[in-house]
């Protein structure tokens, strides 16, 4: 009798992480390295947020909450929503669980069947399991995502802006998806906003429900407070959506994990509620460093990188640089080889696209220091300099 179950060999390691991890080996061992693999803001978490949950502390809320979220959080999740969205939302359709990864497994949990599909646009944020067919700008068409569905399809998984790619879609864009999904009534929405606030350039973020009122029934609208807020070790998400479905994902957390840390929540209660006026000036800087890294990049022979309109990820193609060999004699045959050559060569760490379903192309999170992005794109010029 095995040990591991066969449903293990299934589910690979995060390759974000893996990444992460080797690049903090090499640091131990000496080595000078940048890391720019980690989906993670530089920016302490705000201080408001902090002194809630100093507060809370204080005030010995330390004991077990309901499975899925305090009811001061629920109602402030709901404000957010109505606020934000234009979404109305009761606390009884309000989950939250401990990060945004939670919630979408809960939901996929407490929904798939075997034989039942999942269309995820390509690329995609390491986690999800599948992919479909992609048009130009790293966006799906509403062609593409007509053809991909079919009678077994039950969830459509939407991600704006995007990891791994920045990329956002307009009212306009996003309309064209929800056209198509209504005349698949089979097929439900869950929609990851967790990069909402993440937006530049004027780019205006919309989420499927507030753009399409008729799919506010099958829709599961995902969110958190790890980008926005810079809390991504509180490990608070939360998602609004059909009270049926909330209470089947209450039901897999209940046997699963239970609630989520109650220092968290009263810290998100806070964030969600207190100023957001540390947004903007955040999102200058995120600006500033994309473009950035998006002009060094673009200096280079055979890399093309466009320029996203939120997050803190830009997606370069490597294209131009497949066949080559670098310095220390590395062939470059795919974008992995590209990244792991890249970190053992220069101490860079970036992930390879093919993690996110897509390729040739490498992910760089700009969540760092500009000098950290200045030194960091130097050596990936330098090395993609002396490829031959």
């Amino acid at each position: 009798m095995e040990l591991l179950s066969a449903t293990l060999a299934r589910v690979k390691p995060s390759p974000t992480i893996a990444v992460t991890t080797k690049a903090a080996e090499l640091k131990a061992a000496g080595r000078d390295i940048i890391g720019l693999g980690a989906g993670e803001p530089d920016f302490d978490t705000p201080q408001n947020v902090k002194d809630a949950a100093k507060a809370a502390i204080d005030a010995g809320k330390t004991k077990y909450t309901a499975v899925d979220g305090i009811p001061e959080l629920k109602q402030a999740i709901c404000e957010k929503f109505k606020r934000d969205n234009g979404l109305n939302y009761a606390p009884s359709q309000i989950s939250v669980g401990t990060g945004g990864k939670q919630i979408l497994y809960n939901a996929l949990m407490a929904t798939m069947n075997p034989g039942e599909e999942v269309l995820i646009p390509a690329p995609y944020w390491v986690s999800y399991p599948d992919m479909v067919l992609l048009e130009d700008d790293f966006k799906l068409t509403p062609e593409a995502l007509e053809a991909a569905i079919t009678p077994k399809t039950k969830w459509f998984i939407f991600n704006s802006p995007s990891n791994p790619t920045g990329a956002g879609y307009s009212h306009a864009e996003l309309k064209g998806l929800t056209d198509v999904l209504m005349r698949h009534p089979h097929v439900w929405v869950m929609s990851d906003d967790m990069y909402e606030h993440l937006a530049y350039d004027g780019f205006e973020f919309c989420t499927p429900a507030q753009v399409e009122p008729r799919l506010y029934d099958r829709t599961l609208t995902v969110n958190g407070v790890s980008k926005a807020y810079a809390m991504t070790g509180w490990r608070i998400g939360y998602a609004g959506g059909p009270e049926k479905l909330i209470g089947a994902m209450r039901k897999i957390q209940s046997q699963s994990t239970s609630n989520p840390c109650s220092i968290s929540q009263w810290a998100a209660v806070e964030a969600l509620n207190g100023t957001q006026d540390y947004i903007a000036p955040n999102n200058e800087m995120f600006v500033r460093r994309r473009n950035l890294v998006v002009s060094m990049l673009n200096e280079i022979d055979g890399m093309t990188c466009p320029t996203p309109e939120g997050a803190f990820y830009v997606y370069p193609s490597i294209a131009g640089l497949i066949g080559k060999t670098s310095a220390a004699g590395t062939k470059i045959t795919n974008d992995e080889v590209f990244a792991t050559a890249l970190l053992e060569e220069t101490g860079v760490a970036v992930v390879f696209g093919a993690a996110f379903g897509l390729s040739p192309n490498f992910r760089v999170s700009y969540a760092t220091s500009d000098a950290a992005l200045k030194e960091a794109c130097t050596r990936i010029q330098t090395f993609c300099a002396g490829l031959t």
